[in-house]
Formats: structure tokens, sequence, C-alpha cells
């Protein structure tokens, strides 16, 4: 197996060693994390643990504020399509099998196991999926009660984009956060999201077929991007269910 899998050793250990360098200039996602693999080369899809961790780390050590963001382990299609329904996350070594549920945009909670890096474990798809990505995501954290203060959605785009730009994303780091992406399953029929304005009067906002986040390209969601320029300092976003996922915005 590690002689057939060596270029994706190979691509995984220059993506450690640049450290977040790569990144693509209008979303909060590491590139270098990112490991391609056709179909036609593999039955399943597999990256080392090691690596992964390697780069997963570098959150839960950040020492800057980040109380509004969070870190995930994502797996997305290369050419932007959605991923298959049943497609599973499974965390595998000499003496252990973990699922890693895959929430509704491939987002899996990461754990930092020792036990998983002492053994070499490896992070496995189920089944074949064409061109994969395997990379970190940095998204705003969902709230319970859906209330989102516009101050609060700004900060949070703001510390990802420091985060990102203290990972060694330079452009990103050169660009201005511009709004936040609320993001939806497309068979939700009423999602209730709603603006209220200093006036205290409810406006509805503009829904757009989109995907989940800016550097994706499929239109795999209901989504509403909220631009700060367009909306005062101290209105709300009201979200009487709660998004799939939550992105930052630069421009």
């Amino acid at each position: 197996m590690i002689n057939k899998y060596a270029s994706i050793f190979v691509l995984m250990q220059l993506a450690s060693v640049q450290a977040f360098a790569q990144m693509n200039s209008a979303t909060p996602v590491t590139k270098p994390a990112a490991a391609q693999v056709s179909e036609s080369q593999v039955e399943t899809e597999w990256i080392s643990y090691r690596s992964a961790y390697r780069l997963m780390i570098q959150f839960e050590k950040y020492g800057k504020p980040k109380h509004l963001i969070q870190s995930h382990f994502q797996v997305s299609a290369s050419n932007g399509n959605p991923l298959p329904d049943n497609l599973q996350l499974h965390l595998v070594s000499k003496n252990m099998r973990l699922n890693l549920p895959l929430d509704a945009v491939g987002r899996a909670n990461f754990p930092l196991l020792k036990s998983a890096y002492d053994e070499n474990a490896e992070l496995v798809l189920n089944q074949a999926s064409g061109q994969i990505n395997f990379q970190s995501r940095i998204s705003i954290i969902v709230r319970a009660d859906g209330i989102y203060e516009v101050a609060e959605l700004r900060l949070a785009c703001e510390q990802a984009q420091t985060y990102l730009k203290n990972m060694g994303d330079i452009k990103t780091g050169a660009k201005s956060c511009v709004g936040v992406r609320f993001s939806y399953l497309k068979s939700m029929t009423q999602a209730g999201i709603k603006l209220r304005g200093t006036d205290m009067q409810l406006h509805a906002l503009a829904w757009q077929d989109n995907s989940a986040f800016p550097d994706e390209n499929n239109r795999a969601y209901k989504t509403v991007t909220l631009r700060f320029s367009d909306t005062p300092e101290k209105a709300q976003v009201l979200s009487q269910q709660p998004p799939v996922a939550i992105a930052p915005v630069f421009e």
C-alpha cells in the first residue's frame, strides 16, 4: 500500500512543510492539506493521519482570539460536485477503527489522538469518489439560538482572516472581510432567515443557489450572503433553522 500511494505521501509532506502557504485567496480553506487521487488509480482514497494531524494541530495551538470560528477536516470533490450521500470517512490503524461522521458540507471533527499518531493510522474513505481534496476548513460557529449580531459576524470574519494570515495565506491577508455566507440544504423549504434592522423591523434577505464556501464551484445549497457594507452595524440576523455552514467572505 505504501508504494501504491507514495505520491500522496509526497504531496502531504510538502503540504506540512509549507504550513498553509498556498491557500486560495477567496476562501478560508487551507489548501496545502489537499491531496488529489483519480478513481482510476485506487479503489478507495486515503491519507496519512500524521500528515493531517500536523495541519489540524495548528488551530489547536493558535493563541490569538478564535472563539467565534472553528476548524474542521473537510472532504470535498475537486470538480465541485456534491459528495455522495453515503460517503464515510474512517480512522483506521492496527488497533482502532473509528467512524468520523461527515456533515452536509463534508466536514468532520478531527480527533487529535496520540495513539493514532503513534500507530501511523490512515484516514480512509469507504468508496472511490473521483478526485478528492482533503483539507482543513475554517468557518464561523453556528449559534444555537439563531441570533447573530452583525458586529459579531464582522468580528468572526476578522478572526478567520487573521488566523489564515498567520498560517501564511498572503492573498487572503491582503483582502478585506466583506461579509458572511449562510448556507442551507436545498431541500429546506423555509429557512426563515431575516435581518432585523435598527428600526426593529424584519427584512427579507435575498436567496441564491450557490456553494457553501467561496472557493467551491458547485451550486448545491441555498445561500444568503450578508455584505457588511449594506448592513447596519447594530442589526441582527435571525435564522429560524441552523445553517449547514457560515463562511467568511473576503474580497
